[in-house]
């Protein structure tokens, strides 16, 4: 649509994209992989593990394991897919 009249070709793709009416644009929803294409960690359930010394400790959600010290060394944990 070179002028913005909607004379131009239609879109591509199978029309399941988010946004534009379903039009042919984009490709629908990812595919249940998080950032950097790995699977996604997040949700309710899961562990947070503490790095230096592997200590695990039930995730709470609502709260990022990177925001907890670890009971036993004082780390801060990471989440455990």
């Amino acid at each position: 649509m070179p002028r913005g009249d909607g004379t131009g070709p239609g879109g591509q793709g199978p029309g399941t994209g988010r946004g534009m009416g379903g039009a042919g644009f984009g490709t629908g929803m990812g595919g249940g992989r998080g950032r950097m294409g790995g699977p996604m960690a997040g949700g309710p359930g899961g562990q947070c593990i503490c790095p230096a010394c592997s200590r695990t400790v039930p995730h709470t959600p609502g709260q990022p394991c990177s925001s907890i010290a670890c009971p036993q060394c004082g780390k801060p944990m990471t989440r455990q897919g």
